[in-house]
């Protein structure tokens, strides 16, 4: 598709920046496979040499973003519902997975990203994938360094990629030790990759490694060199005002699943408290299994509704802004 070029005249546009929260009567021109233009329709219809492409009655827009996911969880949709996070994975989706994973059933942050990886560049999709680490054997890998060898062998495969971009997947702070951590930070500065872990994600995981250690799990990936502007950190509902500031001092980005912490009582991510220190914020949907939905629209007003009642401000995270 890069060397295609054509223009598409829809009824309506829905730029992400800009003052206008929606265009009328305007085209976007995409030459070589990029947006070049966008102008008035009436000028975009006279370019020649380009293939036209008419929407009568459509919206465009931007694809939306799911920056959290474990699609192929949608198999276990309705497995486990009405638990809690602990008992959830322990009880119910990690005993599933050992018994039924293959690579016929997987996708992103997910086991099997090779295969994930092949398949989603074949659709022609954009995608980050990172790959699982974890301290527990899986149908995936038996142990770390089998994790870390196939987790390399892919990065160097895609490294060059236009579409696929590979990054570093540690599962938790519970569930990958310190030792692991350190050599997870160490080979994704090397590689100037992303790290995707969730975080902070029910307030017994918080208070478990402090009891444990005597330091709070953000802290911990802080101090070994874990957390910064690559670092993408799922779901953070358990925090107080010191964990926001040191996301926001490293310059990490938080990943909100409202959904899925909804269901699983996992806490309330305050989101506005972490965009107004400057924090990155970004949306996803968790797996299905957790969440029941991958739908965008329904998380972004999910997000938007939690957010009003979670600062109990009917101004926070706006239609547009979210």
């Amino acid at each position: 598709m890069t060397s295609v070029s054509f223009a598409v005249h829809a009824d309506t546009i829905i730029p992400v920046s800009g003052t206008q929260s929606a265009l009328k009567n305007y085209s976007i021109v995409v030459q070589e496979g990029l947006i070049k233009q966008l102008m008035p329709s009436t000028d975009a219809r006279q370019l020649k040499g380009l293939e036209h492409v008419e929407l009568h009655g459509h919206v465009l827009m931007p694809g939306l973003v799911n920056a959290h996911g474990h699609a192929a969880m949608t198999l276990l949709r309705g497995y486990a519902d009405d638990m809690p996070l602990s008992a959830w994975l322990n009880d119910k989706i990690w005993p599933l997975e050992s018994q039924w994973v293959s690579s016929e059933f997987v996708s992103d942050m997910y086991f099997f990203p090779d295969v994930s990886a092949q398949r989603l560049r074949a659709a022609g999709l954009r995608t980050q994938l990172v790959f699982p680490i974890m301290d527990i054997p899986t149908a995936w890998a038996a142990n770390a360094r089998e994790y870390l060898d196939k987790g390399l062998a892919l990065n160097d495969h895609f490294k060059h990629d236009e579409l696929v971009d590979i990054g570093f997947g540690p599962h938790s702070t519970y569930s990958v030790d310190e030792s692991l951590l350190s050599q997870t930070a160490m080979l994704a500065n090397e590689l100037d990759a992303v790290v995707q872990i969730h975080l902070h994600e029910t307030a017994a995981e918080v208070l478990s490694h402090v009891e444990a250690t005597g330091e709070r799990p953000i802290d911990l990936l802080a101090r070994i060199g874990l957390l910064g502007p690559r670092t993408q950190c799922v779901h953070m509902t358990a925090v107080g005002n010191q964990d926001i500031e040191t996301v926001a001092q490293y310059g990490a980005h938080v990943i909100h699943c409202p959904r899925s912490n909804m269901k699983l009582a996992s806490g309330t991510c305050p989101v506005k408290k972490f965009k107004d220190a400057g924090v990155n914020v970004a949306l996803g949907t968790d797996g299905a299994a957790s969440n029941n939905k991958l739908n965008g629209l329904a998380e972004m007003q999910a997000a938007s509704l939690l957010a009003k009642l979670e600062s109990k401000d009917p101004t926070a995270m706006s239609a547009r802004e979210t």
